[in-house]
């Protein structure tokens, strides 16, 4: 079985999950609510197998950016950063994302450590200063290379659609080029390290091309962390913004506890990043690491990207979707539906209101709702309530076995981060549920005494389906599966049910009242939603 998370002391298996840190020049989109989304739902897995598991956010707060979007809002930078911070953390709660710890690259617990690690990298001589001249576009907070830039159309970074500049100044240096090679057998020895397998292959193609070394430093700009042995620097975005994965679980922290975390969790098991900053994070990371004689992450997984119509989601095409619209139409679960199912994980999907709706009422309105709808509506009116003891002469089996063929398959899809190929399983047996009703009928069954015992069997047998499902769907809904869970007549939390030991067959206890109410996912009329909205 290819378990994502690792074996600590004692066989218990760890699991450390990260998102990218988000930059706050401006409010999220629905596709940085793509990103985290899907690391809740792994989170939230790993956490249903029982492991121990953590989930770190945050954001990136530095940069010249940053100091000049305050500046044009009148503001100082710290008080612009809060105010936009406010609202992700306000949005992260509406999506009930459930990380451990949120961090901030302007927190103390953080610049010392960027300060402690710059400093180590200059002693050991992988840091040294030099002049750099080159093009430089402050949205990507990145430099690009005359080869690059000759590629740019109009020069114009095709991630922001802004003119590049022109910069030259004193800078310090990290030698990434010298790890290059030794970056490549990594690569080569740890072929999960970098995925999906298009990534890799992109970041070998890079990494063979050449390195330069790393601008690490820059003076043009203050609002930054102070480069320790140079008042006149500020250390630049990158060993900043990436050191946030070590400095948020107590790397070099003088607190003993915060370095036990340390050691409990590192490495990390999954970075989480959209496809633009894998190069970030599958090259300039792994190398921060090697110098600093640290193991590297288990795996850069790059996701693609939540396009429109109109192209690529992005505040400077000004075509963003704003997550907090979505929920207020659909509902928080709904949305996290759509954004992990319609997305196979790894490639490019579309967005579009249509598709959005299509899936809401296919799936979750008339297949999932429904199915706990009739059935719950058939356990009153045929077993006054209660869900019968089924009969082993009776159970022609077709939903037990499919229920663990399914629990296996998304088992496997989860631990190979297959999200979408998750839920399809999970719908799959919720289909098939659907159609046994119909096959079955259990109001012909109810007309015949005689069939009694065959008509207990094949109620158990829908309710028992439905309870797997529950547990199954609780990594990606937050709230739904709480409320089949209540509607099936089940107490307790569904959260506190384990993996896969919930999927063994036969745990809903016999005479189980169920509790009917209002459909959860109540069918939405394409004229609800408003012409002007769409």
């Amino acid at each position: 079985m290819c378990y994502t998370g690792r074996r600590r002391e004692g066989c218990v298996i760890k699991f450390y999950i990260t998102t990218p840190i988000y930059y706050p020049s401006d409010r999220l989109h629905i596709g940085h609510a793509y990103t985290t989304v899907a690391a809740d739902a792994l989170a939230r897995f790993h956490r249903l197998c029982g492991h121990d598991t953590f989930f770190l956010t945050g954001t990136d707060e530095h940069g010249q950016k940053i100091q000049r979007k305050a500046a044009a809002a009148g503001k100082e930078p710290q008080e612009f950063v809060d105010e936009i911070v406010a609202g992700i953390v306000k949005l992260w709660e509406r999506l009930r994302i459930s990380y451990d710890d949120f961090i901030r690259t302007t927190e103390p617990r953080h610049k010392a450590v960027v300060q402690r690690v710059f400093q180590r990298l200059y002693d050991r001589g992988d840091i040294y200063k030099a002049a750099y001249e080159g093009w430089y576009c402050a949205d990507c907070e990145a430099f690009y290379t005359e080869t690059q830039v000759a590629g740019f159309p109009e020069g114009k970074c095709p991630d922001h659609d802004r003119p590049v500049e022109r910069l030259r100044e004193e800078s310090y240096f990290f030698r990434l080029s010298k790890y290059a090679d030794r970056l490549l057998h990594h690569i080569e020895e740890h072929p999960e390290f970098i995925q999906p397998a298009s990534r890799r292959n992109e970041m070998v193609n890079f990494i063979r091309q050449g390195l330069e070394d790393l601008c690490v430093s820059r003076t043009t700009f203050d609002w930054g962390v102070p480069v320790p042995f140079d008042d006149k620097h500020v250390v630049y975005v990158w060993v900043d913004a990436l050191t946030n994965y070590i400095s948020a679980i107590g790397y070099l922290a003088g607190d003993p506890a915060l370095r036990e975390r340390f050691d409990r969790y590192w490495p990390a098991d999954v970075h989480l990043v959209g496809k633009e900053i894998v190069r970030f994070h599958a090259v300039i990371w792994p190398i921060l690491l090697m110098a600093l004689e640290l193991p590297l992450p288990g795996r850069v997984f790059g996701h693609g990207w939540l396009v429109l119509e109109s192209g690529k989601m992005s505040k400077a095409r000004g075509n963003v979707v704003d997550p907090h619209v979505l929920c207020d139409r659909y509902g928080v679960d709904a949305v996290r539906y759509f954004l992990l199912r319609e997305i196979p994980f790894g490639a490019d999907g579309f967005y579009s209101e249509d598709a959005m709706l299509t899936r809401y009422n296919a799936d979750l309105a008339n297949d999932l709702g429904n199915l706990l709808s009739r059935s719950t509506a058939m356990i009153e009116r045929f077993c006054d309530g209660a869900v019968p003891e089924p009969v082993a002469a009776e159970d022609d089996g077709v939903l037990r076995a499919l229920a663990a063929e399914v629990a296996e398959a998304f088992t496997g899809h989860m631990e190979r981060l297959e999200l979408s190929d998750a839920l399809a399983a999970i719908m799959r047996l919720v289909g098939r549920a659907n159609k046994y009703i119909d096959e079955t009928a259990p109001w012909e069954l109810n007309r015949d005494a005689g069939r009694a015992e065959r008509l207990a069997s094949v109620m158990y047998s829908l309710m028992e389906a439905q309870r797997i499902v529950a547990v199954m769907l609780t990594p990606f809904m937050p709230a739904a599966p709480e409320r089949f869970w209540y509607q099936l007549g089940l107490d307790g939390d569904v959260r506190a049910q384990r993996w896969p030991a919930a999927a063994r067959w036969g745990q809903l206890p016999a005479g189980t009242r169920v509790r009917r109410g209002e459909p959860v996912f109540p069918r939405i009329e394409t004229a609800k939603i408003g012409v002007e909205e769409r």
